[in-house]
């Protein structure tokens, strides 16, 4: 068994409901993957990138899971669909009623066409580090031998995101 690390992010309703109910039952869904260890509160965060969009709210779960990081990455993209996101339409970095993004499986460094796990932008993103810090603080990146809280602390000290906790 393997633990993978998944990032949770929406802005815009979907068949599910608002943001917040999407990422409640996406976070129950990714449960099919194996089994839900732990999950972070709600963040909302002001978007990255395409900025004329309502705030995201994001979070981070871990699963144990046997399925390998290709078969995750294709069951998140199936919870994607199923709750209206389809990545082939669509503004980059723009609204979406649910993003799921594989951030780290184990310590396996993977590179493919499809799939590239530690996720290549997560250090660089508060959004992402928050919440998984909160679940995961003492994790190693496998690329970067820090933790998530030291990864946090280098991206604080070079950018101020704004984040508002616990909502």
């Amino acid at each position: 068994m393997e633990t993978a690390y998944i990032a949770l992010g929406a802005n815009i309703p979907g068949p599910a409901g608002s943001p917040r109910e999407t990422l409640e039952a996406a976070i129950q869904r990714l449960g099919q993957l194996g089994t839900l260890v732990s999950r972070s509160r709600l963040y909302e965060t002001a978007p990255v990138g395409y900025a004329d969009q309502p705030a995201f709210l994001n979070a981070a779960a871990s699963v144990e899971t046997t399925l390998e990081p290709e078969a995750i990455l294709e069951c998140m993209l199936a919870i994607e669909l199923s709750f209206g996101r389809d990545r082939t339409h669509g503004i980059p970095n723009g609204p979406r009623s649910l993003d799921l993004d594989l951030l780290l499986y184990g310590d396996r460094i993977v590179k493919t066409q499809n799939l590239e796990i530690p996720h290549p932008r997560m250090a660089q993103r508060a959004f992402v580090l928050v919440p998984l810090m909160e679940i995961a603080s003492g994790l190693i990146h496998p690329q970067f031998r820090k933790s998530m809280k030291q990864l946090l602390q280098d991206l604080e000290a070079h950018e101020k995101d704004f984040i508002h906790g616990g909502r």
